[in-house]
């Protein structure tokens, strides 16, 4: 009624500046509609140059990460575009009140408009909270982005349903009343959204798997760090800067490594074994052990260890043969000299196990295992420091009068025709 009333005292002005207009016509409702747009862009305007301008310098100075994230994914612009369209939606149908058809039209093109307008919005201040949440470490702890994307999704489908409801000029509840029917089919197409919905809880609740973890899953050719966790896969960039994409509920059915621990610890595994020659392997004399002891880090284990013989030795009753005697061997000595190497090696740690060890003879001799931890997990920096480890250990065999094994090469057999032509 009150767009009647406008039209009407319009028209009695117009016609009393001697301007005859229909209060219907197509030139007032021209006027009607101009003026309403006209108002849409000032409310916009105002809206974005004084509040937007007002909110950004407010987050700007309280809030830099929120600030970022709503510049990037312009959240205050898309909130600026939902007023000129309510302004549209609520005055363009009054101005076109006695075109029904028209009206009608302009109503639920524009209703859809701010619906559209709005499910933008939530998109964009969802990934806006997802940037922010990555910045503060959260998706660290928790598969934030899979949040956001099922958000996403219920969104769309509230959309949807509300926009088809605006069209058909039906209630929503009637469509929604039929989701019954249709669930087995949303279940065949939402499948792996739904399990891997189900399998990111489980992976937060668990910690079970954490961007930037490092994990190995053999079944999937999967082995570095994890770059991404979405709604239904993880991605995993590999070392060799190969992609990895692992839907999220195989890894909550299937086994997988997740090397993390280790760099937490602090400390990084060296479980490596060199060969020995076991017809190297014998008795010490008494020359080569005090020559040994001119190594400082050998000297206090010699000395006990030679007062321990000595003491054996004297409480003997029998023939002082190498059958019935304690004696030290070059292995023994050897084995004693690397666990004091790795004590006083600063790049292993001193807080966790370290030790030397014999393994079952093999056909390739006996292996002699170090196992240690380096106080770095830094991969260069572990391999460094086990390089460096191991090529002393075959350098100084063979002041042990050790020698690692080696299956004959080329080499060997040359040096054995050499040595027979010159017998």
């Amino acid at each position: 009624m009150l767009e009647h009333h406008v039209r009407d005292y319009i028209s009695d002005k117009l016609s009393a500046l001697g301007i005859n207009s229909d209060p219907y016509g197509v030139e007032l409702t021209i006027v009607f509609v101009s003026v309403v747009i006209g108002i849409a862009i000032i409310g916009h305007l105002i809206t974005h140059h004084i509040i937007v301008r007002t909110i950004r310098n407010v987050l700007h100075r309280t809030n830099e990460p929120l600030s970022d994230a709503f510049a990037k994914y312009k959240v205050l612009e898309k909130l600026t575009l939902l007023v000129p369209v309510m302004v549209l939606d609520l005055l363009i149908p009054l101005a076109l009140g006695h075109y029904t058809l028209l009206s009608a039209i302009a109503d639920k093109v524009l209703s859809i408009s701010i619906l559209v307008s709005f499910i933008r919005l939530v998109f964009a201040l969802l990934d806006a909270l997802n940037d922010v949440a990555t910045f503060k470490g959260i998706t660290r702890r928790m598969p934030v982005k899979s949040f956001v994307q099922l958000i996403k999704l219920f969104t769309f489908f509230v959309g949807l349903v509300v926009s088809m409801s605006i069209l058909a000029n039906e209630s929503p509840v009637i469509f929604l009343s039929g989701l019954g029917v249709a669930t087995g089919f949303v279940m065949l197409v939402f499948k792996d959204t739904i399990l891997g919905f189900v399998a990111g809880i489980q992976l937060s609740a668990n910690r079970m798997i954490s961007l930037n973890d490092w994990i190995e899953m053999d079944s999937f050719k999967a082995n570095g760090s994890v770059e991404e966790i979405s709604l239904t896969t993880v991605k995993v960039r590999n070392f060799d800067n190969t992609v990895s994409m692992i839907p999220a509920y195989a890894l909550v059915q299937n086994a997988f490594v997740n090397w993390q621990g280790m760099s937490d610890s602090g400390g990084r595994r060296i479980k490596r074994a060199v060969n020995i020659d076991v017809n190297s392997i014998r008795f010490m004399t008494d020359e080569e052990i005090e020559s040994l002891k001119d190594i400082r880090i050998l000297r206090e284990y010699l000395f006990e260890k030679s007062k321990e013989i000595k003491a054996y030795n004297d409480e003997l009753d029998e023939i002082p043969h190498l059958g019935n005697t304690r004696q030290m061997t070059n292995l023994g000595i050897f084995r004693a000299y690397l666990a004091a190497y790795l004590r006083t090696n600063k790049d292993i740690h001193s807080y966790m196990m370290f030790m030397v060890r014999q393994l079952d003879p093999t056909p390739e001799g006996l292996p002699l295992q170090v196992y240690a931890f380096t106080n770095n997990t830094d991969w260069v920096f572990y391999e460094g420091v086990q390089a460096d480890l191991f090529d002393h250990i075959y350098s100084i065999m063979p002041l042990f009068g050790l020698r690692p094994y080696q299956a004959l090469s080329g080499h060997d057999v040359l040096a054995l025709s050499s040595a027979n032509l010159h017998n």
